[in-house]
């Protein structure tokens, strides 16, 4: 098992690394393996809808979004973390996960997700469910914990006081273990859900 986590703070040793961390621990403990990949901090741009990647298979822009492509394509799970910013994610992060999901063009069906927000105070629901939609509509289950995916705190380290939000990730990553196991045990004996033919329906004639 192989789990790919995104950091999207500009601060790599914040409370955001520290949520992650508790993850990364149990994550461990289980035989599972971890790569973290630091995005916040780094220049991504957004995409601009060119479609090049569907002539090349990658993006046109060729930084940490290309680099972090076939770890995606291997990992059994995806973590998304992030700051919050004006109820929000950090833009760097939405920039990455536009660009990753769309010119990423392997089938994510099955692929477990998990979104994480952390925040002084609030905003780390609305910022929850963004992160989540790029799961739901890719075909990747997501996983749940004992609480939403939160924690709390403003200055470097202040999240270790956040003992809930500290468990909340622990448990996390525990039903992210036994539902990626889950799936591969029923991919091995039962195969992926059937599919049919993709049908888009425009809402504009």
């Amino acid at each position: 098992m192989k789990v790919l986590l995104l950091n999207g703070s500009s601060h790599p040793k914040g409370n955001t690394a520290l949520a992650l961390g508790e993850m990364v621990k149990i994550f461990q403990e289980s035989g599972v393996e971890t790569d973290l990949v630091q995005v916040g901090n780094k220049d991504i741009r957004g995409c601009i809808a060119c479609q090049r990647c569907y002539e090349t298979g990658r993006c046109v822009f060729d930084d940490l979004v290309n680099e972090t492509a076939p770890k995606f394509e291997a990992a059994d799970g995806l973590v998304v973390a992030t700051p919050v910013y004006y109820a929000s994610a950090n833009g760097t992060i939405v920039s990455f996960l536009d660009r990753l999901f769309y010119s990423t063009h392997f089938d994510k069906t099955m692929k477990v997700g998990a979104a994480m927000a952390v925040a002084r105070r609030s905003g780390t629901t609305a910022t929850f469910d963004e992160l989540n939609k790029y799961f739901t509509i890719s075909g990747m289950p997501v996983a749940s914990s004992q609480y939403w995916n939160n924690a709390y705190g403003r200055e470097p380290g202040e999240a270790s006081g956040d003992a809930e939000g500290l468990q909340t990730m622990r448990t996390l990553a525990r039903n992210m273990v036994f539902l990626m196991r889950s799936i591969a045990l029923g991919k091995e004996k039962f195969g992926l859900p059937e599919t049919e033919e993709h049908v888009f329906t425009h809402f504009i004639r």
